[in-house]
């Protein structure tokens, strides 16, 4: 059976930590952090980016009908996700958190609204349109898998000399 370090916190608190990592790992490409909590978010985040490079290219094309406010009929074209791409984003949806797309410092608020409309959750999208495709080619060409977070290890902490290391998307 799979062990999991406690890092010294009760469960509850080492969940949130983990997962606020993991959250940080994958929206900002690295992160430092101490020797055993990068072994953990290693883990995790290794699995969210294999679901991304599984899922990714699943979608389905499906036509709607509508009704417009003059009574007339309306058909779009519209691209969903297939089940088991919806069920990955869910995964991911219900383990990371919501982090917030930040406004550039030139863009003007109604053109951010604009870009920011579609995107709930910006760091499930990353991972679908960013991390999957990248790290299948990756996978493709070196005829291999996993391996997308590297570790650099930084040296000892100067409060309580921790091993500090450097965990980035590779």
């Amino acid at each position: 059976m799979a062990q999991q370090r406690k890092l010294g916190l009760t469960s509850d608190k080492r969940k949130a930590l983990i997962r606020n990592q993991v959250t940080g790992l994958l929206w900002n490409g690295r992160i430092e952090t101490s020797l055993a909590r990068a072994k953990e978010v290693r883990r995790v985040a290794e699995r969210m980016v294999t679901l991304a490079i599984r899922e990714h290219d699943k979608t389905v094309a499906a036509t709607k009908e509508y009704h417009n406010e003059k009574g007339q009929i309306v058909k779009i074209d519209v691209v969903n996700d297939a089940a088991s791409k919806l069920h990955a984003r869910r995964l991911m949806m219900a383990y990371l958190y919501d982090v917030k797309e930040e406004k550039k410092d030139d863009e003007a608020k109604s053109e951010f609204r604009e870009r920011t409309r579609d995107n709930r959750h910006p760091v499930v999208e990353k991972l679908f349109r960013e991390y999957g495709p990248k790290y299948r080619k990756r996978n493709g060409e070196k005829n291999c898998a996993g391996g997308y977070t590297r570790i650099y290890r930084i040296g000892p902490r100067r409060g309580d000399a921790s091993e500090r290391v450097l965990i980035e998307m590779v």
